[in-house]
């Protein structure tokens, strides 16, 4: 099951980035290189952080594949993607969504602090978006003050650790936490929901 939901969010951020690379107007070679990062930039610096080498894409083709095939897909359909923004953003909300679930499993299985596992999920999430970002001229999303993004991820680890102590089904633990992840991010870009601004414009 890990790696079908692994394998799911590599999708969600494959087409994610392509979407992004479609709104800077880049090249087919540029839209494969951004959903490609996008993809696999988290799962890469997670596997470092663990020191599990070669890195998980390195060691199973079936990523590549699978991220080629969804950049085909996302220039395929691109002409029925009428709203590229409102696709984005959910496209990327289920793609942190499963993401922060695989890195919080993998500390799990490493037996690692709740907080590290939190972390490690959270940076799972994260890190591809940062990249593909950084690659299309952009502030990070992760850094905008407009919004909440890494704030879901953690929420959703909170919720993992909180759900897994009760005597509940591991099955459901998974669904709801990632649910809790997507459901907060979406909420939170249609209510312009923020964190406490410190600054005084």
């Amino acid at each position: 099951m890990l790696y079908i939901i692994d394998i799911l969010g590599t999708i969600a951020f494959a087409i994610s980035g392509a979407l992004v690379a479609f709104d800077k107007r880049m090249d087919v070679f540029g839209i494969f290189i951004i959903a490609f990062v996008t993809a696999v930039g988290g799962g890469t610096l997670r596997d470092l952080l663990i020191g599990h080498t070669p890195v998980g894409w390195m060691n199973d083709l079936t990523y590549t594949y699978v991220i080629i095939a969804s950049t085909i897909f996302a220039i395929g359909f691109r002409s029925k993607l009428n709203y590229l923004r409102t696709s984005l953003l959910l496209f990327d909300a289920i793609g942190i969504g499963l993401y922060t679930l695989i890195g919080l499993e993998k500390g799990v299985e490493l037996h690692l602090h709740p907080i590290l596992c939190i972390a490690l999920g959270t940076m799972t999430a994260c890190f591809g978006g940062v990249i593909r970002d950084i690659l299309c001229n952009e502030i990070p999303v992760v850094f905008r003050r407009e919004t909440i993004y890494a704030t879901c991820c953690i929420m959703g680890g909170v919720a993992y650790f909180a759900l897994g102590a009760l005597p509940l089904d591991h099955n459901i633990v998974f669904l709801a936490s990632g649910a809790i992840i997507i459901a907060t991010r979406l909420l939170a870009v249609r209510f312009k929901i923020a964190l406490p601004n410190i600054y005084r414009d």
